[in-house]
């Protein structure tokens, strides 16, 4: 039997409203945020901007819960049951996830369906297993004594997420904060919504307590803000750019002093050596890493360090490869390109190839945008080069398909390139020699290398986050299991008893 299509009418599919509070949707006479559709600029709906009280209420819920449901004190493996089950459940409902995915997001239905959704379900399995791999330690002490170190949860997270991949992050916070028994406030972006708060039912009905996983909308003026400040969550989880994580920073010290994870923003060399193993693979890497989601990743590579010898080349490739692109909406089977997220984001966009070619840039690739879109922002991949590093697209983050080119002559020219004063989150690096690779690998002020390839793969074990001002902490791997404990240390003299 042939798999049904994923193409969908996006004004048929049903939308979550309001916060998500005690296992239950909230609605509230808030401030209403308007909803639109990337693909095509059309209004989905509204949702509500919590206000402090709500927030309050589901700080709450989420305290009392933990205090009293058991989440928190249970068994890991029966935390991981439900852990489990919610996970058979997002892979059970991945064709309607993935249609909630597409509408407000710029996720294409066939990768939400394809990528997304598995990676969600599979990043909660991963979490789900490790519950009861990681505790505390037995620590060298004198013989009469025994000393060791016990972790327990924090009790209620505060979790923010950004719009570019709402069920994956939903997954990279959710994930291992519940694992480790805490409670969970999370605020999804007020841009894509829906995906994250059908999430939360889907908590529910795999049997985890009201109140355990919360979902509040609004805007992180706002809402996020007064998670951030609320006193009774005892961390912060945020991923997103890296002005507002040190806002986020700033607030944590003064309004409790507590600890924060930080996947915050990028501007990632691609770094390609003379001597390659395949032109055409390079090229695809370099393709994807820039425009994979329209660019709009905070890993995204966006900064292409190649050697002289081989520029031309592969340069050839990349724009044979940049021509076969052709958007459609995201609601149809057949897109595998994504709009940009906004306007205001487009034209931030405009604004900086504008600036970067006043300063010298020349532009070799695209610069505009798709016609015919009816209303998204699909912009055309561009390629920037005679740029440096003071130029606007080399210096700031995107968030588009926006590839600036810098060539060199030798490693250590390459690699001094590839360099960034502000950002270390990311890096690729493309060779054959294996020593060059590793020596790269060492220099490299990066959170995340990859070598001859540029993504991340499914390798839960391995974690993400980033070195200088792209973040603090990482997510997925059992750092992040480790990072949603607190450790207490113990010390008993057992012969006073």
């Amino acid at each position: 039997m042939s798999a049904p299509s994923l193409d969908f009418d996006p004004s048929t599919v049903s939308l979550p409203r309001g916060h998500f509070i005690g296992g239950t949707y909230r609605s509230t006479n808030e401030a209403q945020i308007a909803v639109h559709r990337p693909s095509d600029g059309q209004l989905l709906g509204h949702i509500p901007d919590a206000s402090a009280a709500t927030v309050d209420e589901a700080v709450s819920n989420a305290l009392q819960a933990w205090k009293t449901s058991g989440w928190a004190t249970q068994p890991p493996r029966e935390r991981a049951k439900v852990l489990n089950r919610w996970a058979d459940l997002i892979d059970h409902h991945a064709v309607s996830l993935a249609q909630l995915e597409t509408v407000s997001s710029t996720r294409p239905v066939a990768e939400a369906h394809s990528s997304d959704v598995p990676f969600t379900a599979e990043a909660i399995r991963f979490f789900a297993e490790l519950a009861d791999k990681l505790g505390g330690d037995f620590a060298a002490t004198r013989r009469d004594s025994v000393g060791f170190i016990a972790s327990e949860p924090y009790g209620v997270i505060g979790a923010i997420a950004p719009w570019n991949f709402p069920l994956s992050m939903c997954s990279w916070k959710c994930g291992p904060a519940l694992a480790a028994g805490n409670a969970v406030v999370l605020k999804p972006s007020e841009m894509t919504p829906f995906s994250t708060l059908r999430l939360a039912e889907l908590a529910i009905e795999a049997g985890m307590p009201p109140g355990i996983f919360n979902v509040v909308n609004g805007r992180g003026a706002t809402a996020g803000a007064a998670i951030t400040r609320h006193p009774d969550i005892s961390k912060i989880s945020f991923t997103g750019s890296t002005r507002t994580g040190a806002a986020i920073m700033s607030d944590a010290a003064l309004h409790g002093t507590k600890p924060v994870t930080l996947e915050l923003g990028g501007k990632s060399p691609q770094l390609v050596f003379e001597h390659l193993t395949d032109l055409e693979y390079t090229a695809r890497c370099i393709v994807r890493g820039f425009t994979s989601n329209g660019g709009q990743a905070c890993v995204a590579g966006t900064r292409l360090i190649v050697h002289k010898r081989v520029v031309e080349p592969l340069l050839e490739s990349v724009q044979s490869q940049l021509a076969k692109i052709v958007p459609q909406p995201l609601w149809q089977s057949t897109s595998s390109y994504s709009p940009i997220i906004s306007r205001g984001q487009a034209e931030r966009i405009d604004s900086l190839i504008a600036e970067s070619l006043a300063s010298g840039a020349e532009l070799i690739a695209g610069g505009s945008y798709f016609e015919n879109m009816e209303g998204g922002y699909f912009l055309r991949p561009t390629l920037l080069v005679n740029v440096s590093a003071s130029t606007p697209a080399v210096r700031e983050e995107l968030f588009g398909p926006v590839l600036t080119v810098q060539t060199f002559e030798d490693e250590d020219e390459g690699i001094a390139l590839a360099g960034h004063p502000t950002y270390g989150l990311c890096a690729g690096v493309h060779t054959r020699d294996i020593g060059q690779a590793l020596r790269a690998m060492r220099r490299l002020a990066a959170g995340t290398v990859w070598i001859n390839r540029y993504g991340r793969s499914g390798d839960m074990i391995i974690p993400t986050g980033g070195f200088k001002q792209s973040g603090i902490g990482k997510d997925l791997g059992r750092q992040a299991l480790e990072a949603s404990m607190r450790y207490k240390s113990v010390l008993i003299d057992f012969d006073r008893m």
